[in-house]
């Protein structure tokens, strides 16, 4: 994750200098950006790769936790048993808890140039770039970055080459001043976090997320939050007492705008409830949707703001969504369809799909386990999958050929189908599915034998190397791929990390027909950095007959929260439960299974 670590400017001299505990409860999210960043500057930092992969296991476990860890510190309490957290970052947890920050953090940062942060928010540019650039170049900056790409000094590095150096150069100019947009599962639990502490303040009558995050987008620039309450309530002074606020930009009587310690922006607008629906309808946008329902008030004589929808001086419509659409001969549109992409015309037609639900999932067909790069064991898999309400979960592991995720071999896959055989006969009410994420080569085959492949319930292709090959040699190889007898499923079609890694260039819609010719389905990851396919993507697909399969690609037992950030992508892709594989009974799953192959 590309969160901004929390400056060593922004905490107090005192705090930096002894270990005084501080006044304010630190969020599990804070302390996941302080360990994320520690994570990225030990890979520059050329340290032990077990100690790096630590660190990031533990963000995401603090992430997915519900358990706000500084507030059992502050009571005294222990710590839960949380996965790979240990008593050395244990500690670092403790340290942050108490200080705001940990001194081996302080140490990286003072002693690695500030630039390398930046570098890292470049787009194709990890921390293992990053390290390359700086330790082989001594690059330390965007713009030394630029300098050398057009020196033609990058191509010259094992691992980049010259289309590389290409692509950095493009991204590091466009990064210049560009807007820096986060994951939404990464920032809908603060944005969600802020609106609950609003909630809290007597007076307030509603909190509502609003904006992109409403809307869920894949990626998210600010967050927006509309209250309804009295003026004299005091909302603002509220929020700016929140302990997550590092700066406060602006701030009014109705409005404000700050800065968390994440670097997110939050901008605060405060309503009267009479007029709230309207205001949360304008907040929401997009501002698309916003310009064509208002071209439609015109059309008949009205005027829609954000204080109502008027004709003359007479208020029709403002204290609920609803009515602001009735007012406008519109039934209500969900949040998701807000985006001037036909919408408006299905709502006029009465032809509004009726959108999947997070309940309509009964499985998962992407997850990993202990056996390659996962952090729990099969049975732990099987029983958070049924915890979170699935019938049936498909446990694909690496495949051989991608070392770096302990991909197994044939003799370690056959033990390993022999294992779920094992759990299924022991465990009730969810069912494992025996798969293989299998490794899609350079030339377009798979990475496991067929004897192999047809052993298992199903086959899940992947391309997790060579992105830079041209868009015809991509997509022949993919659709090589697809050809393959056995295989049932393209996992995250176009490869991208959200601010790390450009999508593949390649043919789509050509390997969209191909899926439908192949009776292959394509994968909406639900995985934080990836959400991929887009919503775009997934609503063509749909169109051209081709099921999209919603996975959660857990790599431990809390990733399965994800699905819900998965089924928010669809249905801004205006998918339903017909559309979705996995919204099928396991015996229908099978049916599908069969038929096509897998």
């Amino acid at each position: 994750m590309k969160l901004t670590a929390v400056p060593l400017q922004d905490l107090s001299p005192e705090s930096r200098s002894s270990p005084a505990r501080v006044t304010q409860v630190i969020g599990n999210h804070q302390i996941a950006a302080i360990f994320d960043d520690i994570a990225d500057l030990l890979e520059i930092e050329d340290a032990n790769p077990f100690r790096i992969r630590a660190y990031r296991n533990a963000a995401r476990t603090l992430r997915a936790s519900t358990v706000v860890v500084s507030e059992l510190i502050a009571r005294g309490e222990p710590l839960p048993k949380l996965s790979g957290i240990g008593a050395d970052l244990s500690g670092k947890i403790h340290e942050i808890a108490t200080t705001g920050d940990c001194a081996l953090h302080q140490r990286l940062r003072t002693t690695l140039p500030a630039g390398l942060v930046e570098l890292l928010s470049i787009a194709d540019l990890g921390s293992k770039r990053v390290k390359h650039l700086y330790h082989d170049l001594g690059i330390e900056t965007i713009e030394q970055l630029c300098q050398a790409a057009k020196q033609g000094r990058i191509r010259q590095l094992a691992g980049f080459g010259e289309k590389m150096e290409a692509r950095l150069l493009r991204a590091a100019q466009k990064g210049i001043g560009r807007e820096h947009r986060l994951p939404l599962a990464v920032v809908a639990p603060l944005a969600q976090g802020l609106a609950e502490y609003l909630k809290q303040l007597p007076g307030v009558a509603s909190a509502t997320v609003a904006g992109s995050l409403r809307r869920m987008r894949d990626t998210v620039g600010d967050i927006d939050i509309l209250v309804a309450a009295a003026h004299s309530v005091g909302v603002v002074a509220h929020l700016i007492n929140h302990p997550d606020i590092a700066t406060v930009l602006a701030k009014g009587r109705t409005r404000a705008s700050v800065m968390l310690r994440s670097g997110m922006q939050v901008d605060l607008r405060v309503v009267d409830p009479a007029v709230y629906g309207a205001a949360l309808v304008y907040f929401t946008g997009s501002k698309a949707h916003n310009i064509a329902i208002r071209q439609r008030a015109q059309k008949q004589g009205l005027k829609l703001s954000e204080y109502g929808v008027f004709r003359a001086k007479k208020c029709l419509a403002s204290a609920t969504e609803d009515a602001v659409y009735h007012a406008l001969g519109l039934p209500w549109i969900v949040p998701e369809l807000r985006e001037d992409r036909g919408e408006i015309a299905a709502a006029l037609a009465g032809c509004l799909p009726t959108l999947i639900e997070l309940g309509d999932l009964k499985g998962d067909l992407h997850a990993h386990t202990l056996a390659s790069d996962g952090s729990n064991s099969l049975e732990e898999m099987a029983l958070a999958a049924q915890e979170a309400g699935l019938e049936y979960l498909a446990i694909t592991e690496h495949s051989r050929s991608l070392r770096i995720a302990q991909g197994l071999d044939v003799d370690r896959l056959l033990k390993h189908i022999d294992q779920i055989d094992v759990i299924n006969a022991g465990v009730r009410g969810i069912t494992l599915l025996k798969g293989v994420e299998v490794e899609i080569l350079e030339d377009g085959s798979l990475d496991l034998p067929d004897d192999i492949l047809r052993r298992l319930d199903l086959v899940v292709g992947a391309i997790h190397s060579h992105f830079g090959l041209t868009l015809r040699q991509q997509t022949q190889r993919l659709l090589r791929a697809m050809d393959h007898r056995y295989f049932t499923l393209l996992a995250h079609p176009l490869c991208r990390l959200i601010n790390e890694r450009e999508p593949l260039d390649l043919d789509l819609p050509a390997i969209i027909k191909a899926a439908r010719q192949r009776n292959c389905c394509l994968e909406l990851n639900a995985q934080p950095q990836r959400m991929d396919l887009f919503d775009l993507q997934c609503r063509y697909a749909m169109d051209e007959g081709v099921l999209i399969c919603i996975n959660s690609d857990a790599h431990r037992t809390a990733d399965f929260g994800y699905l819900r950030y998965g089924v928010a992508q669809a249905r801004r892709a205006w998918l339903g439960k017909q559309n979705v594989l996995n919204t099928r009974s396991l015996k229908d799953l099978r049916t599908f299974l069969s038929s096509s192959g897998g």
